[in-house]
Order: C-alpha cells, then sequence, then structure tokens
C-alpha cells in the first residue's frame, strides 16, 4: 500500500495574476494560464516537498545509515596493501567528500553492484594470473561504472578508459571495424600491462593509480618537482587529488555494501555472460548478421557479447567471437554453409555506378532505405561514389 508524505510549505497569501486561474488538487496545483495570444497553457505544479513512497521503502529507509555515519572513518583503510595516510594535511577531508559523493548517488552505487557481479571475475581471474593485487579492479569500476560504450570528453573510451594512443601501445585494435577497448578481456590485459608498467616506474600502486589518471610524465615532473613521492602529501591536479580517494570509496563500499543500506539477493545482481568463444576466418567483409545465424542468435545478441565491434561487419582475416554458451558446436559449418550462399546471391545483386549517379538517386530507383544501401556496401555517410563503383543492392525481407 503506497503513501504519500508531504511537508506544506508555509502557508502565505498568493496574489493571483488576472491571467491566471488555479486548481487545487490534492499537493497538485492545475494553473491554467492565458497566452498572449488568447490562447489557454495548462501548466502543473507539484508541491516541491511532497514524495511519493511505498511503506515498504519508508521502513527499508531506517536500514539506510545517515550520511554522517556513512563518512565516518572508523579504521585504516588500504589500496593494494598500502595504508591510506587519513591523518596528512586534508586527507581525512578528502576522503570523507568522496564518500559522501559516492553515497549521495545510490542509484549509481546499485548499478556498480549490479555490474560487478558480471565483470568482476573476469579481472580477478586476470589479475590473479598475473599476481597483481585485486583491488587494481576498482580502477575500472571508478574509470567506466563497467561501461563498455563509456566515454569522456577526452576520447577515453571502454572499461579502462583508454585514449587512442595509450591503446595503441597496449596492443588494442582500434579500427573502422572494432575497438577493443571496449572487450573486458583485451581491455584488462591491456590496463594489466599499463598498471605493471606504471608500478616498475613508482614502486607504489597509489602511485601507480595517480599515474593512471594524470599520466607517467606528468607524476614524474610533480615528485622531481616538489621533491617528495607520498602520494598523500604531494600537490596535484584537482581530479588526480580525488582519484585515489574515489577508489578508496568503492573499496570500502563496495566491499561492505550492507554497512551502507544495499542488500541484494542473489537474483537481483547481473550474470556474468555465459558464452563460448569461436573462430570466424573472414576472406573479405563479412556481415555480422551471418555470424549471428551461424551462432543461432539475433545480431543484436552478439553485439552485445562483443562491444568491441563496430558497425556491420568483419573485416578480413580471423576474428575472435563470442557467441551464446551452447553456439559453437557446429557453428563453423554452418557459418560456411551461410556465407557460400551469400556469396553466390551477392554475385547476382550488384549495381555498377554510371555517371551521374548518387546513392539516394539508387535507393530511390531500387525503392531500398539509403541507410540500408550505406550499410551494405560498408560506405560512409558521406556517400561518395564513382562511375565504375559496384554496389550491392538486396531485398527488403531476408537478406543480411
Amino acid at each position: 500500500m503506497s503513501r504519500v508524505l508531504c511537508i506544506p510549505a508555509a502557508a502565505k497569501p498568493v496574489q493571483r495574476r488576472p491571467d491566471c486561474h488555479r486548481i487545487k488538487g490534492g499537493s497538485v496545483f492545475f494553473i491554467l494560464k492565458e497566452h498572449v495570444m488568447g490562447k489557454w497553457i495548462l501548466l502543473i505544479l507539484f508541491c516541491p516537498f511532497c514524495v511519493l513512497a511505498s511503506s515498504a521503502a519508508a521502513m527499508a529507509s531506517s536500514d539506510i545509515p545517515s550520511l554522517f555515519h556513512a563518512a565516518r572513518i572508523d579504521r585504516d583503510l588500504t589500496f593494494c596493501g598500502e595504508k591510506a595516510e587519513l591523518n596528512q594535511n586534508d586527507t581525512r577531508q578528502r576522503m570523507e567528500k568522496q564518500m559522501l559523493l559516492t553515497l549521495w548517488n545510490r542509484p549509481q552505487v546499485v548499478l556498480w553492484i549490479k555490474r560487478a557481479n558480471r565483470y568482476f571475475p573476469v579481472i580477478e581471474q586476470k589479475l590473479r594470473e598475473n599476481e597483481m593485487p585485486e583491488d587494481l579492479k576498482y580502477i575500472a569500476l571508478v574509470e567506466s561504472a563497467l561501461r563498455p560504450h563509456a566515454g569522456s570528453a577526452k576520447g577515453a573510451v571502454g572499461f579502462w578508459q583508454f585514449t587512442r594512443s595509450t591503446g595503441e601501445k597496449y596492443g588494442l585494435q582500434m579500427d573502422s571495424q572494432k575497438d577493443e577497448r571496449r572487450n573486458i578481456v583485451q581491455s584488462t590485459d591491456a590496463a594489466i600491462s599499463y598498471l605493471k608498467a606504471l608500478y616498475g616506474i613508482f614502486d607504489s600502486w597509489t602511485l601507480a593509480a595517480a599515474a593512471y589518471n594524470m599520466g607517467e610524465h606528468g607524476l614524474q615532473a610533480e615528485i622531481m618537482v616538489q621533491e617528495n613521492s607520498d602520494f598523500y602529501d604531494l600537490y596535484l591536479p584537482l581530479e588526480t587529488q580525488q582519484y585515489v580517494f574515489r577508489i578508496l570509496a568503492a573499496k570500502r563500499i563496495m566491499t561492505e555494501p550492507e554497512q551502507y543500506g544495499f542488500d541484494f539477493l542473489p537474483g537481483d545482481l547481473y550474470p556474468p555472460l555465459a558464452y563460448e568463444e569461436v573462430s570466424v576466418q573472414c576472406s573479405g567483409l563479412t556481415p555480422i548478421a551471418i555470424v549471428a545465424q551461424a551462432a543461432d542468435t539475433s545480431f543484436k545478441v552478439i553485439k552485445d557479447f562483443n562491444p568491441h565491434l563496430r558497425g556491420h561487419y568483419l573485416d578480413a582475416g580471423r576474428h575472435r567471437i563470442h557467441v551464446p554458451e551452447g553456439s559453437a558446436k557446429g557453428f563453423d559449418k554452418r557459418f560456411q554453409s551461410l556465407m557460400k550462399t551469400w556469396d553466390k546471391d551477392q554475385e547476382n545483386r550488384v549495381y555498377v555506378v554510371k555517371q551521374g549517379d548518387n546513392l539516394s538517386a539508387i535507393a530511390e530507383r531500387f525503392n531500398v532505405p539509403l541507410p540500408a544501401l550505406i550499410i551494405w556496401n560498408n560506405l560512409d555517410y558521406r556517400g561518395n561514389i564513382h562511375p565504375g563503383d559496384r554496389l550491392v543492392i538486396r531485398s527488403r525481407q531476408g537478406d543480411f
């Protein structure tokens, strides 16, 4: 049973404008305002102090600790086994600030916990294989909230928010067909290599995390100029000053979510992706839709399982593709059969571009959507074509 909790504003005489008519309905005010053109506009104003909550939610709220309690630091905190110095300068203030800001955004923390059940096992396994501290997984959490398609204004992309230059340095492929920064396995391998290199430079995981945020050269310069290698006593860019504390706050909350009012049942969490890996050899541009059919699934599922794949095609070469569990058996045979049919059909559906042609006119002539024509032929949206180009024209239904 739901109830409405209302705290009315202080009573105050309201002078009604002659062009307005007010109708009071509970805690909602409907105002008819006459427009200058003589038309009437219905404005709905909700009481700003009116909160709709279920009885269950109201009861549960008593289990949520106050922000004052939640921000209280009552024990030592560590990152990768390194003690956080919270009694230095303003370090406690910075830690409390991040705890308050993080817990204020409870919906975000809920999503963190749900996604962590899906992606943390992959990261944890990789860290164990490389004998690295598991606390490093919280870097991915604060960088992207574990969203494969997360992006920043600086061009960082994916789970670990690699920029293009750093991604290329650590072996990630980024082109028109794929962006491995969005692949949880490959991006984690690259992040581990990068963090290993940073630890080799600074001999501290705390400083390695700071360098991950601001760049190793910038951090090296600050250490040299300030003649101090203690992260908690360095004056760094504001974002980096808070960065390690964001990680510490995330670790503290994720380690003991129940202490902060986050009580989940196993079914509330996002399950790990159950997939198998298949190897796909492509002699040329190959529709991802054919891969989906060979895996007996949909185009969307293949894209969801492989967020690093861009567009609608695989380029020539060998690709490792994740398919739903149980789909790998017989995949190659089905794929080869579908490709033979597709190659044969493609030969019969080619239009040779003539002088004066443009994509819009060709799409109209064959009664197909212009975006489909662009996708079928892996063109960009500038639509540059030339006489002699061969365009594939497919029917509206039943084609890849």
